[in-house]
């Protein structure tokens, strides 16, 4: 399980440093693609594999279906940590998410996150509400 917020920074030929918590868990092997709130999302080779299964289960009818496995596969890039814990992000998933020298590093529970600074505050910001507001609709109890 991914938890916790850090701040690396990218390095010129587009390197992450992975946080230290992270780097176990990703050791074999990672897929680094694109978020649906312009970031980035980093999964463990196992979990990108199981999402992918999934995405490939619903029958190629179904235009959602096709459009977001399309989505999520087309950038896609595989990964694995160098010895020092550094990932590479390819230039179209920098572009996508807007990503800089600063970056924010969070753990989303099954994945790891990678935003630009502004757009995670300014996310956060719009969403707090929200998660304050949220009830057991979302986690109904028996």
């Amino acid at each position: 399980m991914f938890v916790g917020s850090y701040n690396p920074k990218l390095d010129e030929k587009n390197r992450l440093f992975l946080p230290a918590k992270f780097r176990d868990q990703l050791a074999e092997g990672l897929v680094v693609t694109k978020g649906q709130d312009f970031c980035l999302n980093v999964f463990s080779i196992a979990s990108f594999t199981e999402m992918a299964a999934q995405v490939q289960q619903a029958p190629l009818t179904v235009r959602q279906a096709r459009e977001y496995g399309r989505f999520l596969a087309m950038r896609a890039a595989e990964d694995k940590p160098d010895k020092q814990g550094r990932i590479t992000i390819p230039a179209p998933l920098k572009e996508y998410a807007g990503l800089d020298r600063e970056v924010v590093v969070i753990g989303a529970l099954n994945r790891v996150e990678i935003w630009d600074p502004a757009r995670i505050a300014a996310w956060e910001t719009e969403h707090s509400q929200t998660f304050a507001d949220m009830s057991e609709d979302i986690f109904p109890t028996g």
